[in-house]
């Protein structure tokens, strides 16, 4: 049976079953490759997605349960490539080390800020809580948040 997904504002319909991980979908299926399927078991954060506004981890969550709910990925933030302020903020701080994980934490941030416009420091930490970054400290992405 073909599941109907909104995929970044868009209708898409797949073949794959419902128990097919969210993020296989997404990569294999609608080639949208920002969310990264690094350790497939919600510990890394790099294949996080919004839900509803939600950040989900893409790899832990089945596409079945993603019908009836707005999925937003990656490349939603940059429509007709223009970046947004999120992602304009993280090239200005220069933020970006090996980007395996960068997607996951945008996404993050993004659902983040959309209910916390004015977070503190130590909020932005917490939200960041759910991403591994192996290449670089969070602070400059702390700060970059911040600067918003």
């Amino acid at each position: 049976m073909a599941l109907l997904l909104t995929v970044n504002g868009e209708d898409r319909t797949s073949g794959h079953g419902a128990m097919t991980p969210l993020v296989d979908v997404l990569r294999d299926e609608f080639h949208l490759k920002g969310a990264k399927p690094v350790c497939r078991e919600g510990f890394c954060g790099a294949c996080t997605v919004l839900l509803d506004d939600h950040p989900v981890m893409a790899c832990l969550l089945p596409a079945g349960l993603a019908v009836g709910a707005r999925i937003r990925t990656v490349e939603s933030l940059a429509p007709d490539g223009a970046l947004s302020p999120l992602q304009q903020v993280m090239e200005e701080h220069d933020v970006v080390q090996c980007g395996m994980c960068f997607p996951g934490m945008l996404m993050s941030l993004s659902g983040f800020l959309a209910v916390t416009p004015r977070p503190t420091r130590d909020e932005v930490k917490a939200a960041l809580s759910g991403n591994v970054c192996r290449c670089t400290g969070y602070e400059r992405i702390i700060d970059a948040v911040l600067s918003l």
